[in-house]
């Protein structure tokens, strides 16, 4: 493994480079080494706080203030559980979700699950462009509709002729953008003891538009296109690495990678829930307290901001929209393209030039383009995105116990089927997420 090599590069030469390092210099090796051992989880759980994301978490802050802070914690072991079962499997199967889906259920079910990320990653590839071109208009005046084609555009060209390899690089710096939530929500004035309460101290309501919130941010936290992204990636780091295997055929690497996937999987998704978070606490501090419950796009949200809470929390929240939809694009794309890809036994791999994968990134690309497109049709991505967020809570949890079936199954995983503890954290979160689902539903009725 390229991780596993340079932190041996960089302890031998610390080793053997004449003095012993003082404390600060092992230090920052140590932070260097622990940086590089951070990959698809981290970019994962930093995707998951894309401009919809943003929207959707702007949205439950505005309508109910703090009142639904609690999730974040709550959600936090529940969604690490099930990104570490998808990364497993990947890791272990040399197979991303889409294929291990394939070999052990009937394909109708398959292609229902496919298609349902499909879409949606098509409604969050839209609202996550319109955004991006939202934001740099309210940095730098101008017409909106050209910020939205230079980012589709850009988006797009990086997908299809920058090797993933590389670009994974920038990604990981593009995820400091993250912090700018952070920061807004210390230009906000928030009411910490009040945020605090209502975080450990939760309130149910039985309200239809309580229980369509709580389904849209568990459908966002915990997504169904992350499962198949972060699994997708694993299958990569094994192709793109001299001498690693799938952990089925090397067992003697499993202790590393597991290691490693743990601790990257639930660094991602720590930072995924903290920004979330902060978002929330920051909506309902401005947003909320002066009586705007309504948010249409994370744009407006920063717009409004500005006379609530200043203008750097407005610049700062600006940036994090244009940071994170960088981010979340190659993501969202990406795993549509794995999971099309993986279901009709094409070749797949953000490592592979266009023409050796035509029907991969022809969907990479269709994807793309329909989403951005979807910014000049009369269809509201943002209202479209939080509709699609319900339906991914009330569609994830027939998926989220396919991938833990799968994870048990020792004629998939080998004697790596997952371990008691992660199993029952993996059917809380899909029992969760069905439950919250029965709950929106059983509002609507009544």
């Amino acid at each position: 493994m390229a991780q596993t090599r340079g932190v041996e590069t960089v302890t031998h030469l610390g080793h053997t480079a004449g003095p012993a390092p003082s404390n600060r210099s092992g230090f920052v090796v140590r932070v260097g080494i622990f940086l590089r051992k951070l990959g698809p989880g981290l970019i994962t759980g930093a995707s998951d706080d894309d401009p919809s994301g943003i929207a959707t978490y702007s949205q439950v802050g505005a309508q109910f203030g703090y009142g639904l802070l609690w999730t974040m914690w709550i959600t936090y072991p529940l969604m690490g559980a099930m990104q570490e079962i998808s990364a497993r499997v990947g890791r272990v199967t040399g197979k991303g979700i889409a294929a291990n889906l394939r070999l052990c259920y009937p394909k109708p079910l398959l292609y229902a699950m496919v298609v349902l990320v499909a879409v949606c990653n098509v409604f969050n590839l839209g609202a996550d462009i319109g955004a991006m071109g939202a934001a740099a208009e309210l940095l730098v005046p101008g017409p909106r509709e050209i910020y939205i084609v230079i980012f589709g555009i850009l988006s797009l060209a990086l997908l299809l002729f920058v090797p993933y390899s590389s670009y994974v690089k920038y990604l990981k710096w593009l995820t400091i953008s993250l912090f700018a939530y952070v920061g807004a929500a210390f230009f906000a004035h928030v009411s910490w003891r009040t945020a605090l309460a209502d975080a450990f101290l939760p309130h149910l309501h039985l309200s239809k538009e309580y229980w369509t919130a709580l389904t849209a941010v568990l459908g966002t936290t915990i997504s169904p296109y992350l499962f198949f992204w972060q699994a997708s990636q694993e299958v990569e780091e094994v192709r793109n690495h001299h001498g690693e295997k799938p952990l089925k055929r090397a067992p003697g690497q499993a202790e590393v990678q597991i290691e490693r996937i743990r601790m990257d999987t639930y660094v991602g998704m720590a930072l995924s829930n903290l920004v979330a978070s902060f978002i929330i606490l920051t909506a309902g501090a401005t947003l909320h307290e002066h009586g705007i419950l309504d948010v249409t796009s994370a744009a407006q949200a920063a717009r409004a901001l500005e006379p609530l809470a200043g203008k750097w929390a407005a610049a700062l929240f600006t940036c994090g929209i244009l940071g994170t939809g960088l981010l979340a694009v190659p993501v969202l794309a990406g795993s549509a393209g794995y999971a099309i890809g993986e279901t009709f036994k094409w070749r797949v791999s953000l490592e592979s030039t266009p023409p050796s994968a035509i029907r991969f990134y022809s969907t990479l690309t269709a994807a793309t383009v329909i989403g951005l497109a979807l910014n000049f049709m009369h269809i509201d991505p943002m209202r479209a995105l939080y509709w699609a967020a319900v339906l991914n809570g009330l569609a994830a949890g027939p998926l989220m116990g396919l991938i833990v079936a799968i994870a048990r199954n020792r004629t998939v995983m080998g004697k790596f089927v997952i371990s008691l503890p992660l199993q029952i954290l993996g059917w809380a979160a899909t029992i969760g997420m069905f439950a919250a689902g029965l709950g929106t539903l059983l509002s609507w009725k009544l």
